[in-house]
């Protein structure tokens, strides 16, 4: 049988894992957090500079690692709902973290994605609150593969 590594013992002095983890241990594949925020900051929301530094930094205050430089474009609208605004991305070991502002309606739409079975929620939403002087949040936490222990067999 194959073995396979799980990403929560990297660190940047030994970037391999260390710990064997079977599948019949893997409580899922992953774990996404979605968060709306609503009533921000509309400058901090348009900022493009901002919005690469959140990216920038979030990975490893998280204690993941970017394996590129954050993806940062300013958009237009394309219809009353959407009035344009700033998008970014960043590819992590572990996943990605997107970001979506939308400052004309002081709302952003945040993605936290990782392989890793949790996140720390309460860390992440306070992180993006101040960075962003959001209002309120809603969130979600999706527990991913959750079969994948089960049914996901390495050949």
């Amino acid at each position: 049988m194959n073995q396979v590594y799980a990403t929560k013992t990297r660190n940047k002095n030994n970037p391999k894992p260390t710990e064997v983890l079977q599948p019949e241990q893997w409580a899922n594949f992953g774990t996404h957090l979605t968060l709306d925020g609503y009533l921000g900051d509309s400058v901090l929301l348009n900022d493009m500079e901002k919005v690469f530094t959140v990216l920038d930094t979030l990975p490893e205050k998280l204690g993941m690692h970017k394996i590129i430089t954050p993806y940062v474009i300013k958009c237009g609208g394309n219809d009353k709902k959407d009035p344009g605004g700033v998008s970014g991305f960043v590819m992590i070991a572990e996943s990605h973290i997107s970001i979506h502002t939308f400052p004309g309606r002081r709302f952003v739409s945040i993605d936290v994605y990782t392989c890793q079975d949790s996140l720390a929620t309460e860390k992440i939403v306070g992180i993006l609150k101040e960075e962003f002087g959001l209002g309120e949040t809603e969130t979600n936490v999706i527990k991913r593969g959750t079969r994948f222990g089960e049914l996901a067999k390495l050949s």
